[in-house]
């Protein structure tokens, strides 16, 4: 077997742990829903790879998945370097995130972390930030969750220590969840 079928044999392994989260999937399909319908926001934030990949996810709530629909009110975290450069020069890098979610959330929107480690302090402090606001969170994770395990309301850890396969099931699952959301 050459490293091409490998890579997808190793691919469709990690998809296939997915189902795991079937009933918790479902519940928050629910909240997603409801966020979207009561004109509330869907907060998305990640480093690194993680970063374009909550990007990404952004913009399939605001441009359109499948059907054509009207805009959702998604915010990427990571996407305005004026307030990269300067939160991060003024409050540490660990603010970040933090910092957006204090100044543009409120209890009833909802947060999306990825993260592959679960170490990142910036993710670390969101997600306090988003507890103390009182908002739903949901965290994309992968290895062992790290410093971010049992930190969030909707915990997808993805049990490997392959970055690749990690993200790409956090991608299939943050394309379901458009999906299931594109269906209102």
């Amino acid at each position: 077997m050459n490293d091409f079928n490998k890579q997808i044999d190793s691919h469709m392994e990690a998809i296939k742990t997915l189902n795991q989260f079937d009933k918790k999937i479902d519940e928050l399909i629910l909240i997603l829903k409801h966020t979207v319908r009561s004109n509330n926001k869907i907060f998305f934030c990640g480093n690194g790879g993680s970063a374009s990949d909550s990007e990404h996810l952004c913009a399939e709530f605001i441009g359109r998945f499948k059907n054509n629909r009207r805009p959702y009110a998604a915010i990427s975290l990571n996407s305005n370097i004026a307030n990269i450069t300067c939160i991060s020069n003024d409050y540490g890098y660990d603010q970040l995130f933090a910092r957006q979610l204090e100044a543009l959330a409120t209890k009833d929107d909802i947060l999306f972390m990825l993260t592959t480690s679960g170490n990142s302090k910036n993710i670390v402090e969101v997600m306090k930030q988003a507890k103390i606001i009182g908002m739903k969170t949901v965290a994309f994770l992968g290895k062992d969750g790290g410093d971010c395990k049992n930190l969030a309301d909707f915990e997808f850890l993805i049990k490997s220590n392959n970055t690749a396969r990690i993200q790409e099931c956090h991608m299939f699952l943050g394309h379901f969840l458009c999906s299931a959301v594109d269906e209102i």
